[in-house]
């Protein structure tokens, strides 16, 4: 059996891969290890949960409170809540845990379980290791009112609406929004954010009811969205994924703006305030080519990371910086939130509109975006990219023909037998061709 943990907490099918006995044994553990880590004591300890829209958050809520409360620690529930949410009202509260039940992106019948350490932080891979490795052990259970004890808390989400709220002193007045929240977890906070901002908020898709999460809609779906922002004549549209840590944008003009020009946009408006430190923003491998040559324009240094928001926060700890994002856009405002959170940049993306009085396509364009290829080679070793001459050759060949004017990345996915091609080149019809070019040699050389 491979590990349980992913690169963002457990994730599978709702009451196949994740069933509620799964859900119960995992919270029992964290509470065991994050106590014998030293995290309760002296005190008896609170976590907060919260859950998205999906219809199985509920049971799996359920189990979690039971496993929780059994090894005793008092629950708060927040209710249907964004992730960032959660991690916020961690710290806030000064909570010794947090928990949330979210699958984001992916499809309805998928769920999650994702822990927060106190101060709102994800847990380390080895506390994971060991939460993994202690599920299902004997143990000496409390009794009486020893017993975790269960609080309804919706009242919770109050303080983290007000905190994103404060985080802009621009007032959103006179902008026409356009909110499209996945049907997920947004629903209900995100449109109340930018309306206290000053916004006009017209609202799609905030109408969950357990089992439309992501259906054609949100940040993988967004035409409804591109739709109904040019018939609103809005001036931007926003479309949260399913757990509301990420968004990504769309122009008055029905154009959509990804990750990648929102931390463009962001990036030098914090180097126009004062406020970007070391003068560095912190983007991955997979940030468009455009993304770098706009930021070396405007004397932005870029750190870049492995694919994985996780990635960028580790390198933004450690260099001291303070924001960071990928393309997909979640995007990191340390100074504000210790994960990516959805509302809180978009509020942060708007503000920046409202100052400079520009629309979206006119300050989205600080970078010029490079046609980019990705294709994914099915059935290969992964593993030998790297060692592969024919493969290596190839790359090289293409990277001559491509020159400053593109790029070439290969990436083995984390949990398939998958090679990602990745071409950047000055035209669509360039890069299409040189990545089928390398296509073609990955799926001869590799095949398994």
């Amino acid at each position: 059996m491979g590990r349980l943990f992913g690169t963002d907490g457990v994730r599978g099918r709702a009451n196949v891969d994740l069933t509620a006995e799964i859900a119960l044994d995992l919270s029992v553990a964290a509470a065991h290890v994050l106590g014998d880590l030293g995290a309760f004591s002296g005190h008896r300890p609170i976590a907060i949960v919260g859950q998205d829209s999906r219809a199985s958050g509920e049971f799996l809520q359920a189990a979690v409170v039971a496993g929780l409360a059994s090894a005793g620690v008092d629950v708060k529930l927040v209710g249907i809540a964004p992730t960032p949410a959660v991690a916020f009202l961690v710290a806030q509260t000064g909570a010794d845990l947090g928990v949330m039940l979210s699958a984001s992106h992916n499809p309805m019948p998928d769920n999650g379980i994702k822990f927060f350490a106190r101060g709102g932080v994800k847990l380390a891979d080895e506390v994971e290791d060991l939460i993994e490795a202690r599920m299902g052990e004997d143990w000496s259970r409390p009794t009486g009112s020893d017993v975790g004890r269960v609080i309804d808390s919706p009242d919770l989400l109050e303080l983290y609406i007000q905190h994103v709220v404060e985080t802009v002193k621009q007032s959103l007045a006179g902008l026409k929004v356009v909110v499209d929240a996945a049907n997920g977890a947004a629903s209900f906070v995100a449109p109340e954010i930018y309306r206290r901002a000053g916004a006009e908020v017209i609202e799609i898709h905030c109408s969950p009811n357990g089992t439309n999460i992501n259906e054609n809609c949100g940040s993988t779906h967004m035409e409804d969205l591109q739709l109904e922002v040019v018939k609103q004549k809005a001036d931007i549209g926003v479309a949260h994924d399913g757990d509301a840590d990420r968004f990504l944008a769309v122009d008055a003009k029905g154009e959509i703006v990804d990750g990648d020009q929102i931390m463009a946009v962001l990036a030098v408006a914090k180097r126009d305030a004062g406020t970007l430190k070391s003068n560095t923003v912190v983007s991955t491998v997979m940030a468009n080519l455009g993304f770098k040559i706009a930021m070396q324009n405007e004397k932005i240094e870029v750190v870049e990371t492995a694919v994985g928001d996780r990635y960028v926060l580790e390198a933004m700890r450690d260099g001291g910086y303070n924001f960071g994002g990928e393309q997909s856009g979640h995007v990191i405002l340390s100074e504000f939130a210790t994960t990516g959170d959805g509302a809180l940049t978009a509020l942060q993306l708007m503000s920046r509109m409202a100052l400079t009085k520009k629309p979206l396509s006119e300050l989205a364009a600080v970078m010029t975006k490079l046609p980019q290829v990705l294709i994914n080679v099915k059935n290969v070793d992964k593993h030998a990219t790297d060692s592969n001459k024919k493969v290596q050759s190839v790359v090289k060949e293409v990277e001559s023909v491509l020159g400053n004017t593109g790029r070439v990345l290969l990436r083995p996915s984390g949990t398939e037998p998958v090679v990602r091609v990745m071409v950047e080149a000055a035209t669509k019809e360039l890069a299409l061709e040189q990545a089928q070019r390398i296509v073609d040699v990955v799926a001869l050389e590799l095949a398994i």
